[in-house]
């Protein structure tokens, strides 16, 4: 009677799309808004672990 193949969905994706939109925002907006050059570093590093974590997302639920 249970049904193992129900995918629950969680909030994590929502997550990581959003702290990828805000640090790319914020790696794109820099320059303009004179943000320094550590701080747009740290933004891009956090973009590419968002998308990291999207394609972990993605991969293990391809799976299930």
């Amino acid at each position: 009677m249970n049904d193992d193949k129900v995918s629950t969905r969680t909030a994590s994706p929502i997550l990581l799309w959003l702290v990828l939109v805000i640090s790319g925002a914020v790696n794109a907006a820099g320059p303009l808004l004179g943000l320094g050059w550590p701080v747009r570093m740290v933004a891009g590093v956090i973009a590419i672990g968002a998308i990291a974590g999207l394609v972990v997302h993605y991969v293990r639920r391809r799976q299930a």
